[in-house]
This record gives structure tokens, C-alpha cells and sequence, in this order.
């Protein structure tokens, strides 16, 4: 993943029309873990737009300071985080029929390496970096 929604995000689609692989979820979404409150980044689609623009193009659309935050790298190295968040319904990880729940040991994602760790361990504000 590396970029996360929070409950500061007002639901105006703005991120999930700038999405280059379409893993920004609409608050109605049955896929989405919070329901009818925000916007959810599926962190096993999500590639900080890695190859696609200099910072993610949701964070740049985003009207709303606050809304986008640094998230961890979906790598093997933060399975744990990961496969914990989604138990506690922080992610709603997809389940692949074959290859079970998708964590980074099955799918990594591409991520920016040039963001401090402190940064995303922070859940800095996207737009800041």
C-alpha cells in the first residue's frame, strides 16, 4: 500500500478518479471496511503511483489536508502489519481463490523509497513530501 485514507476524507471522489490502477474504494463498496464513512485504498492493489507521476495522484486531487497519509510499504517485510490490520478491520485484504488472503508474501507492490519511515510510521500527510 503506503497511503492511507483517514476519517478526514469527505467523500468527493476527487482520489478515486486520479487512481491509475483503480484501488481507491467509494464508501458504498461492499469491499470497504468503513462502510459509509470514507474512501478505502486496497494496500494489495495500491502502488504509490510508482511509474505513473512524482507523488501519488490521489493525495494531489485530494481537496482535504489530512485525508491522505503516508501508509507502511506492502512488502514482505511489513506482512505482519498488515495481515494484523486486517484482522483488526483496519484493511480488507482481498481473498484470491487459489492463493488465499493477497499479503506482500504472495503480491508485493511497488513504493516510493525516497519517504522517510519515520514519515510513513507517522502517517505524514501525503501532500507535505
Amino acid at each position: 500500500m503506503a497511503v492511507f485514507i483517514t476519517d478526514e476524507c469527505i467523500s468527493c471522489d476527487a482520489c478515486a478518479l486520479e487512481c491509475p490502477v483503480a484501488a481507491i474504494l467509494d464508501e458504498g463498496n461492499e469491499r470497504n471496511p468503513y462502510d459509509d464513512s470514507r474512501y478505502y485504498v486496497k494496500p494489495e492493489s495500491c502502488v504509490e503511483c510508482v511509474g505513473h507521476a512524482d507523488l501519488p495522484r490521489c493525495a494531489e486531487a485530494c481537496p482535504t489536508e489530512g485525508a491522505i497519509v503516508w501508509d507502511m510499504p506492502y512488502t514482505q517485510e511489513y506482512e505482519s502489519y498488515y495481515a494484523e490490520g486486517n484482522e483488526e478491520g483496519k484493511y480488507a485484504i482481498r481473498v484470491h481463490k487459489k492463493k488465499g488472503l493477497m499479503l506482500p508474501s504472495v503480491k508485493e507492490q511497488k513504493f516510493k523509497d525516497d519517504i522517510d519511515f519515520s514519515n510513513r510510521e507517522a502517517h505524514s500527510n501525503v501532500g507535505v513530501f
